[in-house]
């Protein structure tokens, strides 16, 4: 082992675990304490304020500027008890990140001295520079006003010094530029469409919220092992490296005794995340070497995103606290699993009703059918573009690598829902759809059974599951902002309701009784979603892809094809109609993902290139060398029969020259590639082309892993996977 990679490795392994600074008292005693929560609104606001804020908060009503100043008096009064120095408005633009500039509270009190200040119009509004991000050409270099504007839906915080106010990001002309906005447009979309269909059930229902739950998945490394990687560094991920003779086939980590100096860190970010609000629940082994996941208890989408989003920053804080980098790669190891963000994903009224639950009674049974089934309906029917949603340039490394959901949108019900939906489409519209043992039985019920959370299956290759209370999308990765696939989802779930209702109100504008006509709807749709979109099988075959296909469903694995579903017509007119996305933000969000793509496979191109021409050609050829002395020294020392006793070094050299000659002409061909590539003007087609330089990547990296086979263990530059995957 070479004596820097030696060093680092020994270095990683005497690190222990950084002691845990406990709070005194109960979690409940110190959770939100970092947060400006309803309460603390009470204490630091006076009564009509407070109204006000609440008012706005909870319905939507605007709030005037008196109103703004006294609430930013009171965030302030409370923040400076924290320490709190300078404010932020916080966004998350484009790049899969989140964004912030401080300003200090101070200013000029006018007599030659300086007071703190924070007022109702820098709370309310700021002025970022809109054309440093990813717009897709909506603000040009010369243009850069752009506005961050409150989200008051979502409570301010603090980050150390800074308070920390949740923002929308848009352009000047007022296109969104980030993905909170298009996701509250959803959510409400959503709920304007689900409302009149709840009312057939309960006229008291006024608004439907959605739900989500995030799993994160990440893994850790020694911080010391990632800095003598540059591929890690620079791409998230390793561009190389073969296999460790144990990595996750014992299957012993999934689950198994959390390290010392993970639980150390696993501690901290909890605790952070408990005085930010965040209701963490979960926390365990994954199933690769060094991978880890955690997950809150459910909350309202569009705040449950901006906490995943601050738990991802306070991560990333921590870990460097412990010695460790967080990955948030989707596939940073190759031969071993990647990392996902499931978003478990559920709607329900503000009445208390949970509309992807069954019910008590046959009304709220088939109230629950009709939500479950379009959902369904909705996945069917925007299939390509929720695959759209998912698909990145990393996310592609995992999609499909017999670990995760394939790149085929399929949605997995089990048995039990799977039978519910066929006797449906058997029996007469008005028979009653009941839970076992809540109902005597009868000839002709419908029957769900009791204990229904736990009576279905999983099916790891399955993209979209139903899991008994709510659907899991599993495709989303692990770096990517769940907002992006909550905006599809919710969309496409609005837009199908809104289908159904009218006809629905078809039905029963000719006669028809409201749960006949719900159920005569429904059928048809019934039929479809079983013989299209629902599969119970294995997602990995290459029969299922054929099947797919068949069905009429997305098979296209190309992601820069798969970003295209945004801008077709079906799409296009279903996001403009709902409000979410104008067509001018459809097409600028995609030439944002096309040049997103692009860079990132350019830069790991680089990367790679340069990697295998200054660092593993000359340790290959160093031990070449010596291997060719040693030839020379047997055939000096007995010339008699020094080819026989030299015949394995022979094969070395030999071997050893064919990769060093295949590695440099693939670097070449890939240089070359990527120069042409770079003169197409389109994005589109460049980012094709970069697709295909992406694939040169995987047979450049074979050859350079059999070289790490071979080659002396002392010379290898970089650390090895068996060195960075099991920490101790």
């Amino acid at each position: 082992m070479s004596k820097l990679r030696f060093d680092v490795v020994q270095d990683a392994f005497k690190k222990k675990a950084v002691p845990v600074d406990l709070p005194s008292g109960k979690i409940s005693d110190f959770f939100g304490e970092l947060v400006f929560t309803r309460d603390k609104m009470r204490r630091y606001l006076d009564a009509e304020t407070f109204r006000k804020i609440i008012d706005c908060v909870d319905n939507g009503a605007p709030l005037d500027r008196p109103t703004a100043d006294k609430v930013a008096e009171g965030m302030k009064t409370w923040a400076m008890e924290h320490g709190v120095t300078h404010i932020t408005h916080w966004f998350q633009p484009l790049t899969e990140g989140t964004a912030e500039k401080h300003d200090s509270l101070m200013e000029y009190d006018g007599q030659g001295g300086m007071i703190e200040s924070f007022d109702g119009r820098s709370l309310v509004q700021q002025e970022p520079d809109a054309s440093s991000f990813p717009n897709g050409g909506i603000r040009a270099t010369f243009e850069a006003r752009g506005y961050t504007a409150w989200d008051p839906t979502s409570p301010v915080f603090i980050q150390h010094d800074t308070l920390c106010i949740p923002t929308v990001f848009i352009a000047y002309t007022g296109e969104a530029l980030d993905y909170k906005t298009p996701l509250k447009k959803a959510i409400k979309a959503l709920s304007d469409a689900a409302v009149p269909l709840c009312r057939l059930f309960d006229e008291n229902v006024k608004r439907v919220y959605s739900y989500l739950g995030w799993e994160q998945e990440y893994f850790l490394v020694d911080e010391d092992l990632y800095a003598a990687r540059q591929d890690l560094m620079l791409t998230g991920r390793t561009l190389m490296g073969h296999a460790s003779s144990k990595n996750q086939q014992l299957d012993d980590h999934y689950f198994g005794a959390i390290p010392s100096r993970v639980a150390a860190f696993m501690r901290d970010i909890e605790i952070a995340g408990y005085k930010l609000g965040i209701p963490l629940k979960t926390r365990h082994n994954e199933v690769a070497p060094n991978q880890f996941e955690l997950a809150p208890i459910y909350g309202e989408a569009n705040l449950a995103n901006d906490q995943n989003q601050i738990m991802m920053n306070v991560m990333n804080s921590i870990a460097r606290q412990h010695g460790f980098v967080v990955l948030f790669h989707e596939k940073p190891f190759e031969s071993i699993n990647g990392s996902g963000k499931h978003n478990n994903w559920s709607i329900g009224t503000d009445t208390g009703t949970m509309l992807l639950a069954p019910g008590k009674d046959p009304d709220s049974n088939l109230r629950f059918v009709a939500f479950f089934v379009n959902v369904l309906a909705a996945v069917q029917k925007y299939n390509s573009v929720l695959k759209a949603s998912i698909a990145s340039a990393t996310n592609a490394h995992r999609l499909g690598a017999n670990e995760a959901p394939p790149a085929i949108i399929s949605a997995f019900l089990g048995k039990t829902m799977t039978d519910v939906l066929h006797k449906l489409l058997t029996v007469p519209s008005d028979t009653p759809i009941v839970i076992a043992g809540k109902k005597g039985h009868s000839l002709g019920l419908v029957e769900i059974p009791e204990l229904f959370i736990d009576n279905t299956d999983r099916n790891r290759t399955s993209p979209f599951a139903f899991t008994g209370n709510r659907f899991e999308f599993r495709a989303v990765g692990a770096s990517a902002n769940c907002a992006g696939a909550l905006t599809t989802l919710c969309a496409a779930t609005a837009d199908q309701l809104l289908d159904f209702k009218a006809a629905v109100d078809r039905e029963m504008a000719a006669g028809k009784a409201r749960n006949i006509a719900i159920m005569d709807t429904l059928k048809p749709i019934i039929a479809s979603i079983l013989d299209v979109v629902c599969f119970e099988g294995n997602g990995y075959s290459e029969a299922w892809r054929k099947e797919a296909g068949r069905r009429g469903l997305d098979t296209e694995t190309n992601v820069p094809r798969m970003f295209k579903a945004f801008t077709e017509q079906k799409a296009a007119d279903m996001f403009t109609r709902l409000g979410v996305f104008s067509r001018k933000e459809l097409e600028a969000r995609n030439e944002v993902r096309w040049e997103t793509y692009i860079k990132k496979v350019q830069i790991e191109a680089r990367v790679m290139g340069r990697m295998a021409t200054n660092h593993i050609l000359p340790a290959a050829l160093e031990y070449q060398t010596r291997l060719l002395k040693n030839i020379d020294l047997l055939r000096n020392t007995f010339p008699e029969n020094w080819e026989s006793l030299s015949a394995t070094q022979t094969g070395l050299v030999k071997r050893i020259s064919t990769l060093v000659s295949d590695i440099t002409v693939k670097v070449e061909a890939m240089v070359e590639a990527r120069k042409k590539a770079n003169k197409i003007e389109d994005d589109y087609e460049r980012a094709l082309s970069y697709h295909d330089i992406a694939e040169s990547l995987t047979a450049i990296r074979k050859s350079i892993d059999r070289l790490e086979e071979i080659t002396d263990n002392d010379l290898w530059p970089l650390p090895k996977y068996r060195e960075i995957l099991f920490i101790n």
